[in-house]
C-alpha cells in the first residue's frame, strides 16, 4: 500500500514529482489565505482608527486596502509556489511577466483609489463654499485617472516586450495637433483649473471687469457668468475674464469713503474752525466706522471746500449708504444749529452806471 502511494507521489508531471506539485499548491494556498487574513485584520484596525479619528491617510488607506483584489494574491501565491518547481525558463519567465503585469494594474488601482478620496473629501470641502469647483474638480479627478491608467498600459506593454519609444512619440505628435486645434477650448479649461485652484474670486463676489459690473453666479469649464445690478446676465470666457483687470470687491475688508463739503465764503472763521470736529462728531457717532481725517481743503470757486475721510468696517454697500446718510443728516442738523451754510453754485454781477 506505503509502495503504491510512493509511486503515485513520484510519478513526474513537467520535470517535477507529483509530491512537489502537491507541495507547491499547499504553499500558494498557505501564502493566498495568509494574505487574506493579513488584509482582514488591517481592514479591522483602520476601520477602529477611523472610527476615533477621521482622516484623509485613513480613509485612503482604507480604500486602496479594498482595492487590494484576491485575484492579485493569488498570482502572487502562484509565483511564490513556483519557486519550489523546476519549471521551463519559458514557463518561468511568463509567470514573472504575469506578476510584474498584476502588480502594475494593483498599483493602478490603489493610485486611483486614493486619488478618488481624496478628491472627493476635497470638493466636500470645497462645496459649502464654492459649489461650482464640484464639476472642475470631477475633470482634475477624471484626467489624473486617466494618466494613471496610461502609465499603467505603457508599463505594461514595456513589460511585455513591445517597444513604446515610438508610441509615446506618435502619441506627442498626435497631442500636439490636437492642442493647436482646440487650443481656445483648452485655454478656457486651464483657466477654469486656475480660478478653481488660484481662487481669484468665488461664487457671490462683486466683480467689476472693465466697465461691466455684476455678482459671480456659476463658473464653467468654458465660461463664467455674473449677474448685472440691472438684471441680465454677463457671460465672459475664463481665457478672457483672467486677461482683464477685476476689481473683486468680494475681498474688500473696509470701505474708505471720501467726501467734500462746501460752505459759503461768509461763513465765519470761527465756524469754520468748528467744522472738521463737526464732522468727526458725525461720523464717529455710527457703528462700524473709523475716522481717518478731516480738513479745510481749498477755497473753491464758490465755497470753502472740507475734505474729510473715514472707514466704514464692513464691505456691505447698503451698511455704506445707510451710515453716509446717517452723517449728513447729523452734519445738517449741527450746521443748521451753528447757522453754518452750504454752498451752492452762485455767481454775483456787479452793476455800473455810468454818467452820460
Amino acid at each position: 500500500m506505503n509502495e503504491n502511494i510512493n509511486q503515485w507521489l513520484n510519478i513526474q508531471v513537467y520535470n517535477n514529482s507529483l509530491l512537489q506539485w502537491l507541495l507547491a499548491i499547499g504553499v500558494a494556498l498557505l501564502i493566498l489565505f495568509s494574505a487574506l487574513f493579513i488584509r482582514y485584520l488591517f481592514r479591522g484596525h483602520i476601520k477602529r482608527k477611523l472610527e476615533n479619528q477621521h482622516s484623509l491617510f485613513w480613509n485612503a488607506s482604507l480604500t486602496a486596502l479594498k482595492k487590494t483584489r484576491w485575484l492579485f494574491l493569488l498570482i502572487i501565491a502562484i509565483t511564490f509556489a513556483s519557486y519550489t518547481l523546476e519549471l521551463p525558463t519559458r514557463l518561468d519567465s511568463t509567470i514573472n511577466h504575469i506578476l510584474v503585469i498584476a502588480f502594475i494594474i494593483q498599483l493602478g488601482l490603489w493610485l486611483t483609489s486614493i486619488l478618488r478620496v481624496s478628491m472627493d473629501g476635497y470638493r466636500q470641502q470645497q462645496l459649502e463654499k464654492h459649489p461650482s469647483s464640484a464639476t472642475t474638480l470631477s475633470l482634475l479627478n477624471f484626467i489624473g485617472r486617466l494618466l494613471i491608467w496610461c502609465m499603467v498600459l505603457l508599463l505594461a506593454l514595456d513589460n511585455l516586450g513591445v517597444n513604446i519609444t515610438a508610441l509615446v512619440a506618435g502619441l506627442g505628435v498626435g497631442g500636439i495637433a490636437v492642442a493647436l486645434a482646440l487650443q481656445t477650448i483648452l485655454g478656457d479649461l486651464f483657466s477654469s483649473l486656475s480660478i478653481v485652484l488660484d481662487k481669484p474670486f468665488v461664487i457671490g463676489d462683486f466683480l467689476i471687469v472693465d466697465d461691466l459690473l455684476g455678482t459671480v453666479e456659476y463658473v464653467g469649464l468654458k465660461t463664467t457668468r455674473l449677474r448685472s445690478l440691472s438684471g441680465e446676465q454677463l457671460v465672459f470666457s475664463n481665457s478672457d475674464l483672467l486677461n482683464s483687470r477685476i476689481r473683486n470687491f468680494g475681498r474688500m475688508y473696509e470701505r474708505r469713503v471720501p467726501f467734500t463739503i462746501g460752505v459759503t465764503y461768509q461763513t465765519p472763521l470761527a465756524k469754520l474752525k468748528m467744522i472738521p470736529q463737526i464732522i468727526r462728531d458725525a461720523i464717529e457717532s455710527q457703528q462700524n466706522t473709523r475716522m481717518d481725517r478731516s480738513n479745510f481743503k481749498a477755497h473753491g470757486d464758490f465755497a470753502l471746500l472740507f475734505e474729510s475721510v473715514y472707514y466704514v468696517k464692513v464691505p456691505d454697500y447698503n451698511e455704506y449708504m445707510d451710515t453716509q446718510e446717517a452723517i449728513n443728516l447729523f452734519i445738517h442738523q449741527r450746521f443748521e444749529e451753528e447757522g453754518i451754510e452750504f454752498a451752492y453754485p452762485t455767481q454775483t454781477l456787479y452793476l455800473k452806471n455810468n454818467p452820460a
